[in-house]
């Protein structure tokens, strides 16, 4: 509770800085946001309630949201946004591009990856990484009070439920990390590897996981090393993107599974009707339940 009052205190005078330099004409009409992947659009909507229209790009289960492709509608609606929020850290390099082409002046461009430190190279899956989310949502709270500063006090009371709503999932991450420090986990590739971290996970394969994500053929060794890890029970969990599982991914999930090692399917983006806290914890609980199954 005194880490959360620490972090209102500074989002306070954070949210003052902006209104500060901000025009100071209310906006009567919706702010209009645009995220690039849902999970973001959803913050935005938490944090900005009535007074914003939020689009999200990437939001379909089904979508593989590496073989996006923009369209022209898209490049209308970035054009008219008030409020752009995108990942950054050469996920989403199309969004950049984007801007670009539909430039507009006084638009609000918030960059998660630029916001905690992240560079291109990096694992680019941020939302799994804890202090992200709250980094988001933050500047949020103080762009629209920048664009709206007559309605701060609003944005600046949903900053605090959202803030407080990250409570129990971190109290959940605390408890797995204290129980299951060291463990050892698989994954065919990173995109919960942050949060992995967070559990205090050890992650193995990792090779492996890069030249997946990167879209390039894992080495012969590498492969044998993972199947190797997932027969022998070197591992007590595989996770895999449901959502980009190709023909090798579904070879491995097949192979851990007739090796009893417990299998947890993540997703890149948020799934219908879940808000992002929703989303997480779902997993979360879904690792647990793995971990407490060993493989034998």
């Amino acid at each position: 509770m005194k880490l959360l009052n620490m972090m209102i205190g500074a989002v306070a005078a954070l949210i003052a800085t902006f209104a500060v330099a901000a025009p100071s004409s209310a906006a009567e009409r919706k702010i209009t946001v645009v995220a690039a992947e849902n999970f973001y659009g959803d913050v935005a909507q938490q944090i900005g309630g009535d007074r914003v229209s939020v689009t999200s790009v990437l939001g379909n289960p089904d979508q593989d949201p590496h073989l996006f492709e923009t369209t022209p509608s898209l490049v209308r609606q970035i054009a008219a946004a008030n409020v752009v929020i995108y990942n950054g850290a050469a996920y989403d390099p199309w969004m950049a591009r984007l801007l670009n082409v539909a430039a507009a002046p006084g638009r609000a461009v918030i960059v998660a990856a630029d916001l905690v430190h992240n560079n291109a190279g990096a694992d680019p899956h941020l939302w799994y990484d804890p202090p992200t989310m709250p980094a988001v949502a933050t500047a949020l709270a103080a762009t629209l009070s920048a664009i709206d500063p007559a309605h701060q006090n609003e944005y600046v009371a949903r900053l605090k439920t959202f803030l407080a709503s990250l409570v129990p999932l971190n109290q959940k991450i605390a408890a797995l990390a204290a129980k299951y420090v060291g463990a050892p986990v698989t994954a065919t590739e990173p995109v919960f590897g942050y949060m992995a971290a967070a559990l205090r996970l050890t992650m193995r394969n990792a090779s492996f996981q890069l030249a997946v994500m990167n879209n390039t053929e894992p080495s012969a060794r590498d492969l044998a090393q993972f199947e190797a890890d997932l027969k022998a029970h070197k591992v007590r969990v595989m996770f895999y993107n449901i959502q980009a599982s190709d023909r090798l991914v579904r070879r491995l999930v097949e192979l851990a599974r007739a090796a009893n090692v417990p299998v947890v399917g993540v997703t890149e983006t948020c799934p219908p009707g879940l808000t992002y806290q929703t989303w997480m914890l779902r997993q979360l609980e879904a690792t647990e339940k793995a971990l407490a199954g060993p493989a034998s």
